[in-house]
C-alpha cells in the first residue's frame, strides 16, 4: 500500500504545466531570420546593370580601342589620363608580346 501512495507522491512533484503552454502564432510583425533584421531577396540588386534592350550592340575591338588610346595619349594635356592612356597601350602591347 505504501508502494502506490508514494509513487503517487513522486509523479506529482515532477508533473509540470509547461509541456500544456502552446506557442503563440506569429501572425504579425517583419519576417526575420537575419539577426533580427528583415529577410533580403537573393541576388544583386545590380544584375541587370548593363542589360540593354537594342538588338544590335557594338563592342569596340582592341584595335579600334588602342587606336583612341594613342590619340588620347598625343592629345591631352592631364597627366592622370596620359597615365591611364600609356597603361593600357602597354597593357594591350604586353598581350600581344610588342612590348
Amino acid at each position: 500500500m505504501c508502494y502506490h501512495t508514494c509513487m503517487n507522491q513522486s509523479n506529482m512533484t515532477t508533473y509540470s504545466n509547461l509541456s500544456k503552454i502552446k506557442p503563440k502564432l506569429r501572425t504579425q510583425g517583419n519576417v526575420t531570420g537575419n539577426f533580427g533584421r528583415p529577410k533580403a531577396k537573393a541576388g544583386s540588386p545590380i544584375q541587370s546593370l548593363g542589360m540593354t534592350k537594342t538588338e544590335v550592340v557594338k563592342v569596340t575591338t582592341q584595335d579600334e580601342y588602342l587606336k583612341k588610346m594613342y590619340q588620347v595619349f598625343d592629345t591631352t594635356t592631364d597627366s592622370k589620363l596620359k597615365k591611364f592612356a600609356y597603361t593600357e597601350i602597354r597593357k594591350i602591347l604586353v598581350q600581344r608580346g610588342q612590348w
